[in-house]
């Protein structure tokens, strides 16, 4: 998947070779493109937007694996296939449909975040509640444990085959960028040369929503686990804010010497959510690419022309 300015590309390989593509474009509300103009509050509108859309998009690519097995399964047992009622076409894709896997998403989002955020806090509070009375030192601790929670997870889930290959498109989306940036013909040759590393990743801003949420945290005092959960609630949107713009500032400063080092924790957990692609999954992240760029330029050129004619 690739986001460009004005639309948003998926490319799947079918079994048959085929590529397919899930196209949507990039429309925003006026009053939401307000909002991302607002420091802190536009990381929060950006994360619930993109949980929102990436849900759309890992959607459809369930949807084609899910033909291509029908398919597969039709072709063994013609019979069992013909006894089964059949569905309305094009009905996976509906409007009710994709706007209910949009609010899944957020909602697994948030969901997912508020454990990862309450876990460790509670197994700290549990573990070394009558150790000391420093707060900093408490949060430490918690954020230490949230990162351990974090390596566990991530490294469990990539041992699975269907993650493991999800990891691996992270990791050629990530090439065909870089190839890119450095100006190359994206070539599967080209795009194979670079590491499956890049800062603008969102695995950066897991990171760095850990180590924020450790400096915020600490100016809040709690005398209880209950107080000291629901601040970690109610601060949890000032902690996405925050942590989205400094994703920003160490993207800004990669090129920048000593300060450039501020992003290597998250290029350093980008080692567990990206995997070394093959050359057929990095022709599907070129063609992906591609398509974005092609559409990107003929709706540019197209509000060019509305432009000039009015």
């Amino acid at each position: 998947m690739f986001a460009g300015q004005h639309v948003n590309v998926t490319a799947v390989r079918r079994k048959n070779n085929e590529i397919v593509y899930y196209e949507v474009p990039r429309t925003t509300k006026p009053w939401v493109q307000k909002l991302k103009k607002i420091p802190l509050v536009r990381g929060v509108v950006g994360i619930v937007e993109s949980s929102a859309k990436g849900s759309q998009h890992l959607n459809f690519s369930f949807e084609a694996y899910a033909e291509d097995e029908t398919e597969e399964e039709a072709k063994k047992n013609p019979e069992k296939v013909k006894q089964q009622p059949k569905e309305k076409e094009n009905s996976g894709l509906s409007l009710t449909m994709i706007f209910g896997v949009a609010i899944a998403g957020i909602i697994s989002f948030i969901f997912g975040k508020l454990i990862f955020t309450l876990t460790p806090a509670i197994v700290e509070e549990f573990l070394f509640q009558n150790a000391f009375d420093n707060v900093i030192l408490h949060n430490l601790i918690e954020g230490i444990i949230k990162i351990l929670f974090l390596l566990v997870y991530l490294y469990i889930i990539s041992m699975t085959p269907i993650i493991k290959r999800l990891f691996q498109y992270h990791g050629a989306e990530h090439k065909v960028i870089s190839a890119y940036e450095a100006g190359l013909e994206l070539t599967v040759k080209n795009v194979q040369k670079f590491n499956t590393l890049h800062y603008r990743c969102g695995s950066s801003f897991i990171v760095l929503s850990v180590i924020i949420g450790v400096i915020i945290y600490s100016f809040f005092q709690w005398d209880s686990l209950w107080e000291r959960v629901y601040i970690r609630i109610l601060l949890l949107p000032v902690v996405l804010g925050a942590s989205y713009e400094a994703l920003r500032l160490t993207n800004m400063l990669r090129d920048t010497p000593v300060l450039r080092m501020l992003g290597y924790p998250g290029l350093w957990l980008q080692k567990l959510t990206t995997k070394e692609p093959t050359d057929e999954q990095v022709e599907v992240s070129i063609a992906s690419f591609n398509r974005m760029r092609e559409l990107d330029s003929q709706i540019a050129a197209q509000a060019i022309s509305k432009r000039s004619a009015s």
